[in-house]
């Protein structure tokens, strides 16, 4: 399994891309740069909310002007694409579901729109925080667990747990079109997803549409986090790798998302 194919854009017309890119056009841009050395944030409490484009319309308005939004070679917008990696029996899915403390996800990120890859690996670290470990890889073996790639996770696996690495396979690919707004003075991010895409060699599904926004601060209260609350948006449980699996494997478990999927992913998706 590849990823998906970066030369193949999403034609839907969403409503969500629609006003995504109204909230970044008039935004005052950060560069790439910038984002990595004020608001990198590799360890860090991230927070998931499921917003309506109206709801992402007010979210925008009351983020006011502390932030900017990141932007490489004019764009804003940018299409992300992932492979994830599991074992046969979905062990790290099944350790998400049961919300396990030595849990993590194992996954290839391409960036479609500039060639860059890398190899990721997110941890869970004190308090609940996750760990970004990443490294660049070939583009062109985006979906394959390399021998660099595999040296990585094992010494990653063996410093945060003590562990082996089992054996995995690509499981799932996954792609979004995502915008990344930025406080430079509180050291916080916004990303902002629309057009989520899940694949296995067997089907492909278009989710809702709807923007996922994940919050990434210190301490979990940025100003981001004070936005929703103040307009009365909670947060949900959801991984976008566990969504995915649950959707193209119905025969696993997913109690854990059950009322999120049937709420705002089922029937709503598009088998095709």
């Amino acid at each position: 399994m590849t990823a998906l194919d970066s030369r193949i854009q999403t034609d839907r017309a969403t409503k969500a891309r629609e006003a995504l890119e109204e909230a970044v056009a008039c935004r005052e841009p950060i560069s790439l740069e910038e984002v990595v050395s004020e608001a990198a944030l590799q360890t860090r409490v991230d927070k998931k909310f499921l917003l309506t484009p109206q709801q992402f319309a007010a979210l925008s308005e009351r983020l006011g002007e502390k932030f900017k939004i990141m932007q490489i070679d004019g764009l804003r917008t940018f299409r992300y694409e992932s492979v994830y990696f599991d074992t046969e029996d979905f062990d790290q899915y099944r350790a998400h579901r049961q919300g396990r403390r030595r849990r993590y996800k194992v996954r290839s990120r391409t960036y479609a729109d500039t060639g860059l890859s890398m190899f990721e690996i997110k941890t869970k670290g004190l308090r609940g925080a996750t760990v970004k470990h990443r490294i660049q890889q070939d583009l062109y073996r985006a979906g394959e667990l390399t021998e660099d790639n595999l040296q990585f996770l094992e010494s990653v696996l063996d410093s945060e747990y003590g562990q082996g690495v089992p054996e995995l396979q690509p499981v799932l690919d996954s792609s979004y079109t995502r915008a990344t707004f930025v406080n430079p003075i509180d050291s916080e991010r916004l990303t902002c997803d629309v057009e989520l895409e899940y694949a296995n060699s067997k089907t492909r599904i278009n989710g809702p549409d709807l923007i996922v926004v994940e919050t990434k601060s210190a301490d979990g209260r940025g100003a981001s986090d004070r936005a929703l609350a103040e307009l009365g948006i909670r947060e949900v449980s959801m991984s976008k790798y566990c969504i995915g699996v649950a959707l193209l494997n119905p025969h696993l478990p997913a109690n854990r998302w059950s009322r999120l999927l049937q709420q705002n992913f089922v029937p709503a998706p598009t088998l095709r």
